[in-house]
């Protein structure tokens, strides 16, 4: 392979330069990503809260995504690629810069807000910079190109743990910790780089590139515009689960609302009852709707296609996994591993471990935190073996097989097997690291112009990451932690028929390795 090959479109323009900048954006919400991970151990002990309303901090982050998924993606097709970076970056600033009030205002929901802005402004980056990556060079490196972007993103995420257990965790010289008073340094930092990264954006010359249309979406020919998509069962079928999984993201925000004690109290509805009676009624608009149109789904529409209606769901499947196994590693590290040598507290990382409430030696939230870097180091190898490995094979074949392993490691965690499930922790970290860029490329293959449109909706799906983690620690706070890796579980298994079936939801051979046929 032609090593700048990868990043020369047809034109015979390099874009290395636009690739390594867009990259950047990867590794600063990898960062900001990898220190809401280490949150909710801080506001559990702080605040009092179980596993359960820790969560919060996870809704918060993926509900901003939520909201502002569709709007980044009009404001992306407005502006263009570089409209839509510096609107997210400078969104991403102001809520950097909330959290300094925020430490004095000193309130859960204060800091909630902060997370929200700042995934809000993430929700635009991550709806641009995605898919650009995937047209800065030829179509069959892809997802090998969003891939090693991605892999930025997994450096982000070793130092975000860093950052958070410095911060979060930080003891003044009695032992109290200092981390309510210290929580907003980060964040504060993370708002000047955005601000000096969007003046560099600026000023920097950016081509706004398009995939090739593989399936007529905008073609002018009704015979192949408006024909019936050829899948239409099974495009029908997963836009019904779409609109399922949707209608269970909004009833998770009805519940927020509702878990206010005042807006509860006023209802009489517990948060279990609004979500289920909302999700519900939303499901039943949904199909009253979409039932008596389903003759108007043509192959114009992006929803007619299964390999992007499918990418959807596998996305939110992915992230719910994802979200959850990241939320609960420390406390799964501090509650879960056998005890450790009394000689691990006197040595050069004594401070890492401490003496539990049933009188054993384990890992301290600081060590475990630190050790999450470990595991997002994993991350990292992932990435960048699975980026070799996707110059070579198809894409979704890689993505099903990494998938499967991740749930086998997901299932090893559950049997609570010592040192070995937590071995099986980090080794979920290494194969679901391709997971999220491989199925945002297979999702938009092929869609030309709309792929923007498209990605909004992919990022969107990024719900499951508010949804998956209360019912995981839900699961965890009856049954226990280990008992709750039995929600990702199920997850990257859905994820892996989605890898192994898009072939034939797409009616191509493969998007990386093997040269595309044109599908439908």
């Amino acid at each position: 392979m032609n090593k700048s090959g990868l990043f020369t479109t047809p034109d015979g323009r390099s874009h290395v330069v636009t690739f390594v900048l867009v990259s950047s954006l990867f590794l600063l919400w990898g960062f900001c990503n990898g220190m809401i991970d280490v949150m909710d151990k801080h506001f559990q002990e702080e605040l009092g809260l179980t596993l359960a309303q820790s969560a919060w901090v996870q809704f918060a982050h993926y509900l901003g995504y939520f909201l502002m998924a569709m709007p980044a993606g009009w404001l992306a097709s407005k502006l263009g690629y570089k409209g839509g970076i510096i609107a997210g970056l400078l969104m991403v600033a102001v809520g950097g810069f909330w959290f300094i009030p925020a430490t004095k205002i000193a309130t859960f929901p204060a800091f909630l807000l902060g997370v929200c802005v700042i995934a809000s402004g993430l929700t635009f980056l991550e709806t641009v910079a995605n898919p650009y990556t995937t047209v800065l060079g030829p179509k069959q490196f892809a997802a090998t190109r969003i891939n090693l972007a991605q892999s930025c993103n997994g450096v982000g995420w070793i130092f975000g743990p860093i950052a958070g257990a410095q911060f979060f965790y930080s003891l003044d010289s009695s032992g109290k910790s200092t981390g309510s008073e210290t929580l907003w340094i980060p964040y504060a930092a993370v708002g000047a780089f955005v601000l000096l990264l969007s003046v560099v954006f600026f000023a920097m010359k950016m081509p706004d590139l398009k995939s090739e249309d593989e399936f007529h979406l905008d073609d002018s020919d009704p015979d192949m515009a408006y024909a019936p998509p050829a899948n239409r069962p099974v495009a029908l079928a997963l836009l019904l689960a779409n609109i399922a999984v949707l209608s269970v993201a909004v009833g998770m925000i009805v519940s927020a609302i509702v878990a206010i004690p005042s807006v509860g109290g006023a209802l009489g509805l517990t948060e279990n009852q609004a979500l289920l009676y909302a999700s519900a009624s939303l499901f039943a608009i949904g199909l009253a709707i979409c039932l008596p149109n389903t003759g108007k789904v043509t192959n114009h529409s992006i929803w007619s296609h299964p390999h992007f209606s499918g990418s959807t769901l596998a996305q939110f499947f992915y992230v719910a996994a994802q979200c959850g196994i990241f939320a609960y590693f420390i406390n799964y590290m501090t509650s879960q591993i056998p005890a450790v040598p009394e000689s691990f507290k006197s040595g050069m990382f004594g401070e890492w471990f401490e003496v539990h409430k049933n009188g054993i030696l384990g890992l301290s939230n600081k060590g475990a935190s630190n050790l999450a870097s470990v595991g997002f180091a994993c991350f990292l190898l992932g990435r960048l073996v699975g980026a070799a490995l996707l110059a070579r094979f198809s894409a979704h074949v890689v993505l099903g097989y990494f998938a499967t392993l991740s749930a086998l490691c997901s299932l090893l965690v559950f049997a609570k097997l010592g040192w070995l499930s937590a071995m099986a922790l980090f080794l979920t970290y290494f194969f679901m690291s391709i997971t999220f860029p491989t199925i945002f490329s297979l999702g938009i293959h092929g869609l030309g112009a709309r792929a923007k449109k498209a990605s909004s909706f992919i990022v969107m799906a990024i719900m499951g990451g508010a949804i998956m983690p209360k019912f995981m620690g839900h699961v965890a706070d009856v049954h226990g932690m280990s008992a709750g890796f039995i929600v990702p579980m199920v997850c990257f298994v859905l994820v892996a028929v989605y890898g192994f079936s898009w072939s034939r939801l797409s009616g191509s051979s493969g998007v990386v390795g093997t040269r595309v046929t044109k599908g439908h």
